[in-house]
């Protein structure tokens, strides 16, 4: 057999999976994990592309590699393995004829695990003469938030593949999508990936939107007191892919409420792609109309989380490698173990630690690194206790109410909701005892304050958004007593 049966085969199998997934309801899993496409093959042995050293182990670990082999054996009648992979851009053109010399090779295709950073090899790009083309940068999109940036990790894979699927089947995959998370979690990256690879793809014809909730909500006031306002919805009506950012921004602002959600039916009925991004799940989006909620929510909602170790090392090392910089291990290591709340303060430290050695003309060590951050990376033991006042300005602000409205008597959803998660986020970073807690809360005694705690815990065990709600308030407020 030559390349192109192999290919034959490849693609036979494909569409049979597809048709099994179909068959059991799990077409979102088919979209999501069996993005592997043939490379090249020989004496019954594939080599495939994957987007990711990640991805490689997830689906190793879900066992599809097996399942694929399978049916390629069904299918041809004898044994068939995928022997090799690389990882492919999804931007970059590659071409599929070239040498498998340069396939990295599995240790093994079952069980496999991630690599450390320090231990993960890097696979060889392959050179093809068009590989290093420099893609289409819309004008409203940064140049530098693409897909072949954007580093995954267990807290953003999900969300990364949702991406990359909604960028090749713009507006019939998953529509709309939804991110939400809290700040510098990477989640106008991935939106502005997905334009960015559609203008690359398809140019000027291809109409993209990129705008804030906020410059989104100024546009629209000015039209009304210009007069325009057939000309904004024109604008907006029109577009083939509407990226909206901080919808949160929207919370008591009913015109423009309505004017986005006419907005919606009119792209919906052009098929059009949309994406939004919020810092909270939706269900927590008090002050927006059910109506808009219920068409956010229509689509797929994605939650980032905050990166872990290994995420947060490998955000580093291709920061550095995009600046072509470079930093020992030990610095690096320390980077990733310190910062811990997000991608933004992750690349603020680097960029400062990056300048130091450029303008001082030293190699970054750990010691001067840590005298470097001396003052940013502060020890939980050193620092100031959490206070209930705090934890009530955060939940107060997130849920746009009054910290009197917290402490008050009101039943009503809208307060009694926001002062239960209070509650529990007292019991669970301060020290306080219940009558303590109940005393900054209206004078509420001690069993109002534990049936409050239980009845958040209660819901954790089954509420996501819930989950992700506490995981941002917490977060929040550690960062606002610093």
């Amino acid at each position: 057999m030559n390349d192109q049966d192999y290919k034959l085969l490849w693609n036979e199998a494909i569409s049979q999976i597809r048709q099994d997934f179909e068959a059991q309801g799990n077409i979102n899993d088919f979209m999501l994990w069996f993005r592997m496409e043939f490379a090249r093959a020989s004496d019954d042995k594939i080599n495939i592309y994957v987007p990711s050293d990640f991805m490689w182990a997830q689906i190793q670990q879900r066992n599809y590699i097996s399942i694929m082999e399978n049916k390629l054996s069904s299918i041809a009648g004898r044994k068939i393995v995928i022997s090799g992979y690389k990882i492919k851009s999804s931007q970059n053109i590659i071409d599929n004829s070239t040498a498998d010399s340069q396939i990295s090779v599995p240790e093994t295709t079952q069980n496999s695990q991630i690599s450390s950073p320090s231990s993960q090899s890097v696979p060889t790009p392959l050179s093809t003469g068009v590989e290093n083309l420099a893609p289409k940068i819309h004008p409203q999109l940064k140049e530098n938030f693409t897909f072949d940036t954007y580093v995954t990790g267990e807290n953003s894979l999900f969300a990364y593949n949702v991406a990359i699927a909604a960028s090749n089947n713009p507006g019939s995959v998953y529509n709309p999508i939804l991110i939400y998370g809290g700040v510098g979690l990477g989640k106008t990256h991935l939106m502005q990936s997905i334009g960015n690879k559609l203008y690359a793809d398809r140019g000027d014809s291809f109409k993209i939107c990129y705008i804030t909730s906020e410059n989104f909500t100024n546009e629209f006031t000015t039209s009304i007191r210009t007069n325009t306002t057939d000309k904004f919805k024109s604008k907006y009506r029109k577009i083939d892919l509407l990226l909206l950012d901080d919808i949160h921004f929207l919370i008591d602002k009913p015109g423009v409420q309505g004017e986005l959600f006419n907005t919606f039916e009119a792209l919906s009925q052009h098929k059009s792609q949309m994406v939004f991004t919020c810092d909270r799940p939706i269900t927590e989006l008090k002050g927006i109309e059910d109506r808009l909620k219920s068409r956010f929510s229509s689509g797929i909602c994605i939650d980032l989380q905050p990166p872990n170790y290994e995420t947060r090392y490998a955000i580093i090392e291709k920061k550095l490698e995009i600046i072509n910089k470079t930093l020992s291990p030990e610095v690096i290591d320390y980077l990733a173990k310190n910062i811990q709340t997000n991608v933004r303060d992750l690349e603020a430290c680097l960029k400062k630690a990056v300048a130091y050695a450029e303008l001082m003309s030293e190699e970054l060590t750990l010691e001067i690194v840590s005298k470097l951050f001396k003052d940013t990376f502060v020890s939980p033991s050193s620092t100031a206790p959490i206070t209930i006042d705090t934890i009530q300005k955060v939940v107060a602000d997130h849920y746009n109410i009054s910290i009197s409205d917290l402490k008050s008597k009101k039943r009503d959803n809208k307060y009694s909701n926001p002062r239960h998660i209070a509650v529990y986020l007292a019991r669970h970073l301060t020290e306080f005892s219940l009558p303590e807690i109940g005393n900054e809360f209206g004078g509420r005694d001690h069993t109002t304050i534990m049936h409050s705690n239980s009845k958040i815990e209660d819901l954790l065990k089954t509420d996501s958004d819930l989950n992700s709600t506490i995981q941002i308030l917490s977060k929040k407020i550690k960062e606002y007593k610093k």
